[in-house]
């Protein structure tokens, strides 16, 4: 199959009109960001999208360093429209070392440090160099994962002088990653680099800000947290959906990545196999689907293994709101988030708490995942590795099905779960940026 061809830089806004003049009220921030519609498979694009939609509200205009959709794996343009018809996006080239640079599935590593997407840093740095030169942004702003997008941060701060946040969705180093000897070697470079001389960062989790305070105690004072989050205005006007599944039957969903390692289906799977065994679930009755799980051939062999393959759907990914519609009509949302992620919170809780539908999160029970659950109700927790805990768990989560008390306090816990909205998210990093840059005070010419 030949190679995508890489289109050169160019410059996209929600319209075909040159970009209107920003109030001059507002300051401007420089986002450099992989993760942009059209990206798919990353609950990422969300938290960088929905920044660009509610700084504005907040007196920061923002202006989209990213990269062409050509360097995507898998893209989707049910997202574009999200995007504000005012809001400059710029996108440089980029190339996947494991698609563009391999023979026969195989490339040098050198290509792909400190990640896969290393040639992005060439051509995002150059055109953000005549951004800065033209728009005049007052602030610069990347997030990881992918690491050559604070790579690009860094370049940038250093040669224009502008203040510079980070933002990590996730640890860039822990105990179990990177493998690579030489890939951590980079990346322990690059995160002292970053916490020595962004002026502030910022994680999603408390726990894995807490990391990086005692890894950099240089740096303690500058580490905040701002949480993942939903958005309250892709839930308007939507209605439960469960498509292929009758009202009598239980719908089992989990909607997102899979990985054989952290976030292993296998004694959940075992559990079902053995409460179908003793009756508790009909077969005829349940369908437990993985939406959009990547690794589907793992998933395949586990339910061919446990003699679930009438009650495993492996779906395919789909249109965001859909996805909502359908954790909606849900009877159980499942969680997975073994104890490789305990210093990460994923995405799609908080969707799922926002459907107002019960949870079950298999979960490390020490784990920030655990901890964040806890605060709302009708969340079912078991340990992810015991398929007997997880049996018992499932047990209690269709007695009170039974009994009526399933939904009962759900609507409830909507002013709690509201604090997680991606516009207050917006107003807390608002908050934080403004004291970098006050008021009336706006970027000067890079040096």
């Amino acid at each position: 199959m030949a190679k995508e061809r890489i289109p050169r830089a160019e410059w996209q806004s929600g319209t075909s009109e040159t970009p209107h003049d920003l109030a001059p009220s507002h300051r401007k921030i420089l986002m450099a960001v992989f993760h942009f519609p059209p990206q798919a498979g990353s609950s990422g694009v969300l938290r960088t999208l929905n920044f660009v939609r509610y700084l504005p509200e907040n007196g920061w205009d923002p202006i989209v360093l990213t990269a062409h959709a050509g360097a995507y794996e898998e893209t989707r343009d049910d997202l574009l429209s999200s995007i504000p018809q005012n809001v400059e996006v710029f996108r440089a080239p980029a190339l996947d070392a494991a698609r563009h640079l391999s023979i026969h599935k195989k490339y040098l590593m050198v290509t792909a440090l400190p990640d896969r997407w290393s040639s992005w840093w060439i051509g995002a740095v150059r055109l953000g160099k005549k951004i800065i030169t033209s728009r005049h942004p007052d602030i610069l702003w990347s997030t990881y994962p992918i690491s050559t997008a604070h790579l690009i941060g860094a370049s940038l701060a250093k040669w224009c002088g502008l203040p510079w946040v980070a933002d990590f969705r996730d640890p860039m180093v822990t105990a179990a990653f990177p493998r690579s000897r030489l890939e951590r070697w980079v990346c322990r470079r690059l995160e002292e680099r970053v916490l020595r001389e962004a002026s502030l960062c910022v994680f999603t989790t408390e726990r894995a800000a807490e990391l990086y305070r005692a890894r950099h105690p240089d740096a303690a004072s500058r580490c905040h947290v701002i949480e993942n989050g939903y958005d309250e205005e892709s839930f308007a006007g939507l209605t439960p959906t469960r498509t292929g599944v009758d009202r009598g039957a239980l719908l089992m969903l989990h909607s997102g990545i899979i990985y054989p390692q952290g976030r292993d289906p296998e004694p959940f799977l075992m559990a079902i196999a053995a409460l179908i065994k003793s009756g508790v679930l009909d077969r005829e009755k349940l369908c437990v689907r993985f939406r959009a799980s990547v690794h589907a051939e793992a998933i395949s062999a586990l339910a061919e293994k446990y003699g679930l393959v009438s009650v495993v759907d492996i779906a395919p990914a789909i249109p965001y709101r859909d996805a909502i519609s359908e954790m909606m009509g849900a009877d159980l949302l499942l969680v997975l988030q073994g104890t490789a992620f305990n210093a990460q919170i994923p995405a799609k809780i908080y969707e799922y708490v926002r459907a107002l539908r019960p949870i079950l999160g298999l979960v490390d029970p020490d784990g920030d995942t655990a901890k964040e659950l806890r605060k709302f109700r009708k969340t079912y927790l078991a340990d992810i590795g015991g398929s007997g805990e997880i049996a018992e768990t499932v047990r209690k989560w269709l007695k009170d099905e039974h009994d009526g008390d399933q939904l009962t306090h759900l609507p409830n816990d909507l002013d709690q779960i509201r604090r997680f909205s991606r516009q207050q998210q917006a107003r807390r990093l608002a908050s934080l940026i403004d004291g970098l840059v006050p008021i009336g005070q706006y970027g000067d010419q890079p040096k």
